[in-house]
């Protein structure tokens, strides 16, 4: 096996990511807009890296959380649209004008402020005006009537895109998507039966994107996990996903000590594991400071040396113990693969999430900053 560099380490892939981005792409046509969502450091890929990426393949959009997430890749040169979907707090809006971010209004009250930043420096600024369509999260929740009056207010803006976002869009056993497309469609007809029509409406994330749902699509689409290579499992009678993408990620750590114990041994903290039988035991350079989740305590599974092996014990802060009986090549300062495929075995962040009791996103936006990041082709 060839030498680690590193304690624990991702490799992020390049051309998996564009081929995740093209494939979205085409599943949408030309007509539809596709803004990667790179929010929460791409989903821990690295949010510059991923986006000069992106936008070297064409990605003319991308869309954020905060301000500070938007400054670091206008600071890192990248050059497309930012939208900021999150923040339009007082202290930020200065950043959101000097670093050309475009935000979103989920408050009237935020549009007037918007419309007095516009005046006083004489420009006219762009935002998108969210909708909260039944998340019961942010977004306007008053009739159309106040919005467009609201909106007659501002002469100085620019309305360029009207957004919501679904709560069950993964659960096609409940009605509610299709209740908050509607409450978005009838907002969206009054505001352009009195002249507001703006450049863009877009509702759908992943699975909408991957299950067709396509009168969700409007004419911009905002693909998270699937940019990064994966779908959420749906519940209900969903149709079959029109769309594939391959995980971007793998997650690899180091082999720090190998040695032999007789049944018998407990092993780590609490001693939640005793061995039933000669075990060669190897110890892993990873734990819950680097988001590999304490949960997996006794239940999780590592790849080594192309094979399948549990972790035994508790999962600490910065190591994790594994069988390496059924691995004997396996020795100190070789891989293990904690999330990816070598050969025909694979352990995805579906699976360990269910193992760990919480879903994808938390398992990829838990890597922690320590792990180091190595993109390759």
């Amino acid at each position: 096996m060839p030498e680690c560099r590193y304690r624990t380490w991702v490799e992020i892939s390049r051309s998996r990511l564009v081929a995740n981005y093209r494939a979205i792409c085409d599943l949408v046509g030309p007509q539809v807009t596709v803004m990667p969502v790179v929010k929460a450091d791409a989903y821990r890929h690295g949010a510059v890296e991923v986006s000069r990426t992106l936008e070297q393949a064409g990605a003319r959009w991308f869309a954020v959380s905060s301000v500070e997430e938007g400054v670091a890749l206008r600071q890192a040169g990248i050059r497309a649209r930012i939208l900021v979907m999150a923040d339009f707090l007082p202290f930020e809006r200065e950043a959101v004008l000097e670093f050309d971010l475009t935000p979103v209004i989920h408050r009237l009250e935020d549009l007037a402020a918007w419309e007095r930043m516009a005046e006083r420096y004489g420009r006219q600024l762009s935002f998108h005006l969210k909708l909260d369509t039944g998340m019961g999260r942010l977004g306007i929740r008053e009739p159309a009537e106040a919005i467009i009056a609201a909106l007659k207010r501002c002469p100085s803006l620019n309305f360029e895109g009207l957004m919501t976002h679904f709560a069950s869009a993964a659960h096609y056993d409940t009605p509610q998507t299709e209740q908050q497309l509607a409450r978005f469609k009838a907002v969206a007809e009054q505001l352009a039966a009195v002249g507001f029509r703006p450049r863009y409406q877009h509702l759908a994330a992943t699975v909408p994107i991957a299950y067709g749902r396509k009168e969700t699509w409007g004419n911009m689409v905002r693909p998270g996990q699937a940019i990064y290579g994966y779908i959420s499992p749906v519940r209900g009678p969903a149709p079959a996903p029109l769309l594939k993408v391959e995980p971007v990620l793998t997650w690899k750590a180091t082999v720090l000590d190998v040695k032999e114990l007789p049944a018998g041994s407990p092993v780590g903290y609490g001693a939640m594991y005793w061995t039933t039988r000669p075990t060669r035991l190897g110890i892993l350079t990873v734990g819950y400071g680097d988001g590999y989740p304490h949960r997996l305590s006794n239940r999780g599974r590592v790849i080594a040396a192309g094979r399948i092996v549990p972790v035994l014990g508790a999962v600490s802060m910065d190591l994790t113990a594994v069988d390496l009986t059924h691995a004997p090549e396996v020795r100190p300062g070789d891989a293990v693969t904690l999330l990816g495929r070598e050969g025909r075995v694979s352990v995805d962040a579906h699976w360990i999430a269910k193992a760990s009791g919480t879903i994808s996103y938390n398992v990829l936006c838990s890597i922690s900053s320590r792990v180091s990041r190595v993109y390759v082709d």
